[in-house]
C-alpha cells in the first residue's frame, strides 16, 4: 500500500506544563476535554436531538415558490404566398411564478408517534453521552491507580535489589573474613542477578501502565505527563451488602439502564406510528399564481397578456390495498418492541447483578490487602533478622536471600492489592451510576 501522510499525523499534545504534577481530578480534566470519545458521544446525542427536530418541522406546513418560464417559436405556412411571403413566424414567450401551500392536517396520531420516538431515542442519547463521560472518568481512574501500583511494584523491586546488595556484600565480607565460602557469594549474586531482572520487569510494567493512562486521558502517546502518586488513601475496614433499596436507586440512574428504558418506549411508539398508516391523511393545500405571456408574430405588435389564479385545496387519501406492506410494517414494529423490551430487562438484570458482584469484589480487595499488609510486615522483620543472623555468622544465606525474594513479593502483593482495592471502589461508584455524582452510599465505597 503507498503510505498516506496524512493519515499518520498525530494529534498535538495539549498545553501541558512539564513542572506541573497531575493528579487524578487534574487527570480526569484532561480527559474530558481530550478524549474524542466525549466528542463522539456528543455528536451522536446531537444528531438525535435535530431527528427529533425533523419531526416537529412535520407538524407545520410546507410552502414552496416555483417559477417557470419558457420560450416558443411557431411557423406556419399560408395559402396564398402575398408577395415574396408564403408563411408567419410567431414566438410566445411566459413567465409564471407561483406560490404553493401543503399541510397535513390530519394524520390520526402518526407524527405524535413518530415524534415521541425520536424523543425517546434523543433521550438516550443523552443519557449515553452522561455514561462516556462516567466511563471516561472510570477508566483514567481505574488507569491512574494501576499506575500507581506499578510505580510501588518498581519501587519495591529497587529496596529488594538494594537488599541483594547488602546480602552480597556480606557474603563477600565472609568469604574474606574466612568464615564464609565461594557457594554463598555464588549465591547472594545469583539473587543480586535475580533482583535486577525482577527491577527490569516491574519497570517495563510501569512503561505499559503508563501509556494505558495516556490512552484512557486521550493524549498521544509520546505526552510526558508526570502523575502525582496515589498515596495517602486509607481502606476501610469493610463495607455493607447492597440492600436492594439501594440497587433499585443505582438502577433508577444508571446510563445504559435509562437508555435501553428510552429505547424500549421508542419502539412502543414505533408500533402507533406503524398503525396510523392504516388510517386516513387529510391534507390542506392552496396556490396563487400568476403569469405574464407575451405574443410576437412577424409584422405585427406585440400582444401581452398578464393573468392570475389562486385556490384552497383540501384532500383526504387513504391507501385501499398494498400487498400486505402495512400490516408488515406493524408486525415488524411490533416485534421490534418485544425484543427491546428483553433487552431492557437484560441490561437490567444484568446491571444488578454487576452491582452486588462489585461490592463482593470490593470487599474480597479489603480483605487481601489486609492480609497482605500482615504477611509485608511479617516478611519484613524475617529479612532482618535473616540478614542479621547472617551477618552474625549464625545464620545461612539461603535464609536470607530467600526473606529477601519474598520480602519482595509481599511488598509488591500488598501494592497490588491497595491499588485493586481502590480500582475496585472506583468501579462499585461506575455500576451504581454515581460516578459523576456525590450521592454514593458511604458504606460501599473505599475513600
Amino acid at each position: 500500500m503507498p503510505p498516506e501522510p496524512a493519515a499518520a499525523l498525530l494529534k498535538p499534545t495539549p498545553d501541558i506544563s512539564p513542572g506541573r504534577t497531575y493528579g487524578l481530578a487534574e487527570l480526569i480534566d484532561l480527559a474530558q476535554s481530550q478524549n474524542a470519545a466525549t466528542r463522539i458521544a456528543w455528536q451522536q446525542a446531537r444528531q438525535a436531538a435535530l431527528a427529533a427536530g425533523m419531526v416537529e418541522a412535520t407538524y407545520v406546513p410546507l410552502i414552496t415558490a416555483n417559477v417557470i418560464g419558457g420560450y416558443q417559436s411557431f411557423t406556419n405556412p399560408l395559402p396564398l404566398t402575398i408577395g415574396n411571403v408564403n408563411q408567419v413566424q410567431s414566438s410566445v414567450s411566459g413567465l409564471s411564478p407561483q406560490v404553493a401551500l401543503q399541510w397535513l392536517v390530519f394524520d390520526f396520531g402518526q407524527r405524535s408517534a413518530l415524534h415521541q420516538t425520536a424523543k425517546e431515542n434523543s433521550n438516550a442519547a443523552n443519557v449515553l453521552f452522561n455514561g462516556v463521560h462516567q466511563k471516561i472518568i472510570y477508566d483514567v481512574t481505574r488507569s491512574y491507580f494501576l499506575y500507581g501500583a506499578a510505580r510501588s511494584r518498581v519501587d519495591a523491586a529497587t529496596q529488594t535489589l538494594a537488599n541483594s546488595r547488602d546480602i552480597l556484600d556480606a557474603a563477600e565480607a565472609r568469604l574474606k573474613n574466612g568464615i564464609g565460602n565461594t557457594v554463598e557469594v555464588a549465591q547472594a549474586r545469583q539473587q543480586m542477578a535475580q533482583s535486577r531482572f525482577a527491577l527490569v520487569q516491574a519497570e517495563g510494567g510501569e512503561r505499559d501502565a503508563y501509556q494505558v493512562l495516556l490512552g484512557a486521558v486521550g493524549v498521544s502517546p509520546v505526552t510526558q505527563i508526570r502523575v502525582r502518586p496515589a498515596t495517602g488513601r486509607s481502606l476501610p475496614e469493610s463495607i455493607g451488602t447492597p440492600t436492594e433499596k439501594m440497587i433499585e436507586a443505582a438502577l433508577a440512574r444508571r446510563p445504559d439502564v435509562l437508555a435501553s428504558f428510552s429505547a424500549m418506549k421508542a419502539s412502543q411508539s414505533g408500533i402507533a406510528a406503524a398503525q396510523a398508516e392504516f388510517l386516513p391523511k387529510v391534507y390542506l393545500s392552496a396556490v396563487a399564481a400568476t403569469g405574464n405571456t407575451s405574443l410576437s408574430a412577424s409584422g405585427l405588435p406585440n400582444i401581452g397578456q398578464i393573468s392570475s389564479a389562486s385556490g384552497v385545496m383540501v384532500g383526504a387519501t387513504v391507501p385501499i390495498f398494498d400487498g400486505g406492506l402495512r400490516a408488515a410494517q406493524v408486525q415488524n414494529a411490533q416485534s421490534l418492541a418485544a425484543a427491546t423490551e428483553a433487552g431492557f430487562e437484560k441490561v437490567r438484570d444484568t446491571a444488578a447483578r454487576e452491582i452486588v458482584a462489585s461490592a463482593n469484589t470490593l470487599r474480597s480487595a479489603l480483605a487481601s490487602y489486609r492480609a497482605a499488609s500482615a504477611l509485608a510486615d511479617a516478611a519484613a522483620v524475617t529479612y532482618d533478622a535473616a540478614l542479621s543472623a547472617y551477618k552474625a555468622g549464625v545464620g545461612n544465606i539461603s535464609v536470607a536471600t530467600a526473606a529477601d525474594s519474598g520480602l519482595l513479593v509481599a511488598r509488591q502483593a500488598r501494592s497490588d492489592a491497595h491499588a485493586a482495592s481502590l480500582a475496585a471502589a472506583a468501579n462499585l461508584a461506575f455500576v451504581l451510576g454515581a460516578m459523576t455524582s456525590r450521592d454514593v452510599p458511604m458504606g460501599l465505597v473505599a475513600r
